[in-house]
């Protein structure tokens, strides 16, 4: 008896240290917050690695965050970088590249980070081109966030890009 109860304390110290390491692998979660529109994704770190070029390639379609693609929801109809965009919550895809980054808005929700994307591509309901700015610090850990005028922000490494929102 005393054995069976060495093996189950056993069994879930085990268990619980392995679902720990799990869950500490995974990336947070976090929503950003604008007038009227939020932004739900996961915040990777940076980690000592090349981030655009290199973990993430130029001209690959990019999740804009990890674990599952990250979804945008408007309250009302509005313009994204200029493009009229009807209400509702879409998933938001990249294309990183040096100069300019392409930015998708999909209407198919549910997405595994972007390995679906090639099958739902179809359902793009807009994409606007964006210049990129190099920034002078690193940005450790890949946030998004919304200025006072309710422009979006994209920044990770020293990269920043900016889409205008206008409701």
């Amino acid at each position: 008896m005393k054995k069976l109860l060495f093996l189950a304390a056993i069994a879930m110290v085990t268990s619980t240290l392995f679902s720990t390491e799990a869950a500490a692998q995974k990336s947070p979660h976090e929503s950003a917050f604008g007038k009227d529109v939020s932004v739900r994704y996961g915040r990777p770190y940076k980690k000592g690695r090349e981030i655009f070029g290199g973990l993430e390639k130029f001209g690959k379609v990019w999740r804009t965050g990890a674990d599952s693609a990250t979804t945008i929801t408007f309250a009302k109809d509005a313009t994204f970088g200029g493009k009229p965009v009807k209400a509702g919550t879409y998933t938001l895809f990249t294309i990183p590249n040096e100069k300019e980054w392409t930015v998708i808005l999909n209407s198919q929700l549910g997405q595994w980070g972007a390995y679906g994307y090639d099958k739902a591509k179809d359902k793009d309901v807009l994409q606007v081109t964006v210049p990129v700015k190099k920034l002078d610090k690193v940005v450790e850990q890949h946030t998004i966030r919304f200025t006072p005028k309710n422009d979006m922000i994209i920044e990770w490494d020293q990269t920043q890009v900016t889409v205008p929102i206008k409701l």
